[in-house]
Formats: structure tokens, C-alpha cells, sequence
């Protein structure tokens, strides 16, 4: 039971790992808030939630607000599970441990990224 505190308190007294921490979880809360603000009620319900180039005519295709919803699940997902994935092998080794949490800023860019550009489509 020490050795797993022991464990902890250098997980969180890392300095990068806590930036990167903090980095992921701002992205995760940005992005939420991103999505949110950006679904309003005057649009309606039809979102254009994926673009297929190779459909051509048909290269829209349309969701409701749930769809978009799945986004913020998505983000929130992403920080909990990097984070414990993290937290985990940290004790095994520790740039392993920063290259997820590494990963996890990558993929939450990615979403807000593709968030932008499905949200400006309307």
C-alpha cells in the first residue's frame, strides 16, 4: 500500500507530467466548451457531422446535435483514459508515460480541429 502512494506522489510531483496534465485536460474542456457554444438552437437540428470528397454530390452527410455530442464524450474519454493509461505505466517507465499523455494532446487538437471544420460547414 506505501509502495502505491509512493508511486502516486511521484506520478503528480513530475513536473511535465503535470503539464502535460494540465495541457490535456484544457484542451478537453476547450473543446467541450468549443462544441457546445458553437450548437445553438436557432440552426436547428441538422448538423452536417461528416464530408466523404469521394461521394461527390452526396459528400454531406447530416446528423442531429447528438452526433456532435459524441465529440465531447470523445474528449472527455480521451483526457480519462490517457490519464490512467499514464498513470500506470509511469511506475514502469516514465517517458512511455509522457508519450501517451503526448499522444493525448494530439488527438484532442485533432478533434478540435475537425470539430471546426464540421461546425463551420453550416
Amino acid at each position: 500500500m506505501a509502495a502505491k502512494q509512493t508511486e502516486l506522489k511521484q506520478y503528480f510531483h513530475d513536473h511535465l507530467v503535470l503539464l502535460l496534465l494540465s495541457i490535456n485536460a484544457f484542451l478537453a474542456l476547450a473543446g467541450s466548451i468549443f462544441v457546445l457554444v458553437r450548437l445553438n438552437a436557432s440552426h436547428g437540428t441538422s448538423y452536417i457531422i461528416q464530408y466523404r470528397p469521394s461521394l461527390g454530390a452526396d459528400a454531406f452527410k447530416t446528423g442531429s446535435v447528438s452526433d456532435l455530442i459524441a465529440l465531447i464524450i470523445f474528449a472527455l474519454l480521451v483526457l480519462v483514459i490517457h490519464g490512467v493509461l499514464s498513470h500506470r505505466i509511469y511506475p514502469i517507465h516514465r517517458q512511455l508515460a509522457i508519450t501517451i499523455l503526448g499522444l493525448g494532446i494530439l488527438l484532442l487538437t485533432m478533434m478540435i480541429i475537425v470539430s471546426n471544420a464540421l461546425l463551420a460547414l453550416r
